[in-house]
């Protein structure tokens, strides 16, 4: 299997970033015509066009955007990891890549973030990539994500052979929650004959603590709809009229603007949220930062 030569990829990199071929051969001690062909070696090995002439500018193509994407980051970190190997320093300008699984709290994630949105310097900028848990795995498996954050367990068959390392953030009990103006007559699940429910899906961790007190109580809850999205089951609950159950991290902008009431809390129900790393020598210190927190902090 032939490798990819990152010397051509270099090349083509520093092109991308400049825009303009001669700047970068004065730059490179090189000549226009020697660096025109390393780029058309890599073109070659790619089997795709990465430029295009445009009035006289170089433009990138659809292939060449994404050659780019990843020459950036490729050449950036080998930039931060020799100062951080020579010098024991992090870069200036830190960035941190935070996976999320598709269906949490969005309120949870802003929570967790919140250390980086306070501060005021401009050394640091943070991205957010919302997916399943497979891809988030493999994700972090290829150092593509620094954390990846999730309120389920760890699906080992899902994902490469890793020794992830797994951290309890926050434990939050759910709490029965609905529209404002309605008063239950009695604790569940006595004050709860007749209502309706929207719900989290089957497979969720929610859901099913919550069928299994169902199933204690032998009470069969009237369900309206079901959705593993919590996006989608705060605007449920927020306007069908329906009951839920869900920790009230999820719906606390209702919750202080009186639109929805957490009627009462369930014993011994959480949800439990994780952060997901990878054994690190080298862990970036605000990913440390954000992961020592305590559990109260994000409560």
């Amino acid at each position: 299997m032939s490798r990819l030569n990152y010397h051509h990829l270099y090349y083509f990199w520093r092109v991308a970033s400049e825009g303009k071929l001669t700047r970068v051969a004065e730059q490179q001690h090189v000549s226009q015509s020697a660096l025109s062909a390393q780029i058309r070696q890599l073109e070659e090995r790619m089997g795709k066009p990465l430029f295009e002439r445009r009035n006289r500018k170089l433009v990138l193509t659809e292939a060449g955007r994404q050659v780019f994407n990843y020459a950036e980051v490729i050449f950036t970190k080998g930039e931060e990891l020799e100062s951080l190997i020579s010098r024991g320093i992090e870069p200036e300008q830190q960035t941190i890549r935070i996976g999320m699984l598709s269906t949490m709290s969005r309120n949870f994630i802003e929570s967790f973030i919140e250390p980086l949105l306070a501060r005021n310097e401009r050394d640091v900028s943070f991205s957010l990539h919302a997916m399943g848990m497979t891809n988030l795995l493999n994700g972090l498996a290829r150092h593509e994500l620094d954390v990846v954050l999730t309120n389920t367990q760890i699906q080992p068959s899902g994902a490469p052979a890793v020794a992830w390392q797994s951290q309890l953030l926050a434990r939050q009990p759910l709490s029965i929650i609905g529209p404002a103006d309605l008063d239950p007559a009695a604790a569940f699940p006595a004050g709860y004959q007749g209502l309706r429910w929207v719900l989290p899906g089957a497979n969720h961790e929610i859901r099913r603590g919550f069928d299994a007190l169902c199933s204690l109580h032998q009470y069969q809850p009237d369900i309206l709809a079901e959705v593993d999205d919590m996006a989608m089951l705060r605007l449920l609950a927020r306007d069908t009229g329906a009951v839920t159950v869900l920790p009230e991290v999820v719906v606390k902008d209702e919750l202080q603007q009186g639109r929805l009431r957490g009627y009462e809390r369930l014993p011994n129900l959480f949800e439990n949220f994780f952060a997901i790393t990878l054994p690190r020598e080298f862990m970036p210190s605000l990913v440390s930062e954000l992961l020592s927190r305590s559990l109260k902090d994000l409560a």
